[in-house]
């Protein structure tokens, strides 16, 4: 598989990596047992770049993913910014969690807290490495008005004891994990990131990055993940967007593309899992999938030809800006 490099680092990544919120259960009830076997299936796959993070499912999704990772060759990014603290929550549902495990979390970016969340993550890993160290969900898209004391807690002490785990040799790459696009902006102007995994923000049905934090991150040289490239499952045929009941306004714009895709032959979700890589900005693209199933599914989806005249379509149809890099080549 084709891999680009991350940043101005050394690190290489498969430009289609394996999404691991499901792997803890996050809006989906998935086993322990179905989890190993998804994971088995992107390795047997050739896929070798796996996101995880301690919010999925409190743990589980690290657990898992460590367990068969061990001993093999991997690239992993996972992520920093909350701990985990014995005691489960009231409603797991709440969380869009489907039997997590008995914990709870709390939120730090400060110094002491981003070196303790990476040792503990490094234990329910069971690995002595990762190596793409983010952190997760700063900004007011999680955290409202306080999320002005975290951004505060990660400019005076998070960045330093990331940049000193990437200094020491720890990490390869630090970034950020986030759904929004202020805040990495933000986070620009008071450290060197690698790599932002951008959520749901870069994708067919949304390019607001293109105006201004892209530009920003190449004169950075900062390079993106492109993570929720089904914006969360509208894209393909599901009802949520963000995380949420998708609003109507999303839903007439995805009819709109799907209509274009009918007349053209072409699966939404190939087009929409392909674009994002016909930006030279972006590194990989990790689709969460929630079985093997799902996973094969993908796996057809990023190698179907999908004809030029499908995008000229698009851009014809304001359904994308004219200067927007498309795939070339059916």
């Amino acid at each position: 598989m084709e891999r680009r490099r991350v940043g101005q680092t050394d690190l290489m990544i498969d430009i289609l990596g394996l999404g691991g919120a499901p792997l803890g259960g996050n809006f989906v009830d998935l086993g322990y047992g179905q989890a190993a076997e998804l994971i088995r299936a992107a390795k047997d796959a050739g896929i070798g770049f796996f996101d995880t993070a301690p919010w999925y499912g409190f743990g589980r999704s690290e657990r898992v993913m460590g367990d068969l990772l061990r001993h093999t060759d991997y690239v992993l990014s996972d992520k920093v910014g909350r701990l985990l603290r014995p005691g489960p929550v009231a409603d797991p549902s709440e969380f869009g969690m489907v039997d997590p495990l008995p914990f709870h979390v709390v939120y730090d970016y400060g110094y002491d807290a981003i070196m303790r969340a990476f040792e503990d993550s490094l234990q329910r890993l069971g690995l002595d490495r990762i190596d793409i160290l983010l952190a997760h969900d700063i900004g007011s898209f999680t955290h409202g008005d306080e999320n002005i004391r975290h951004f505060r807690d990660l400019t005076e002490g998070g960045y330093r004891a990331m940049d000193e785990l990437r200094r020491a040799g720890h990490v390869k790459a630090i970034g950020l994990g986030v759904n929004e696009n202020e805040v990495c902006m933000d986070a620009l102007g008071i450290g060197d990131w690698d790599v932002f995994l951008l959520a749901g923000r870069y994708t067919l049905l949304e390019q607001t990055p293109m105006q201004e934090l892209f530009p920003a991150c190449r004169a950075a040289g900062t390079t993106i993940i492109c993570g929720g490239p089904f914006n969360s499952g509208v894209l393909v045929g599901r009802e949520m967007w963000n995380y949420a009941a998708a609003p109507a306004a999303i839903v007439d714009r995805v009819k709109a593309l799907g209509a274009v895709a009918d007349e053209f032959a072409v699966p939404l979700p190939a087009a929409a899992l392909q674009f994002p890589l016909a930006n030279d900005i972006i590194t990989s693209v990790i689709p969460g999938p929630r079985d093997a199933g799902e996973l094969r599914q993908i796996l057809d989806w990023f190698d179907m030809p999908v004809p030029d005249e499908f995008w000229a379509a698009l851009k014809s149809r304001d359904l994308l800006a004219a200067d927007t890099p498309v795939p070339a080549g059916a």
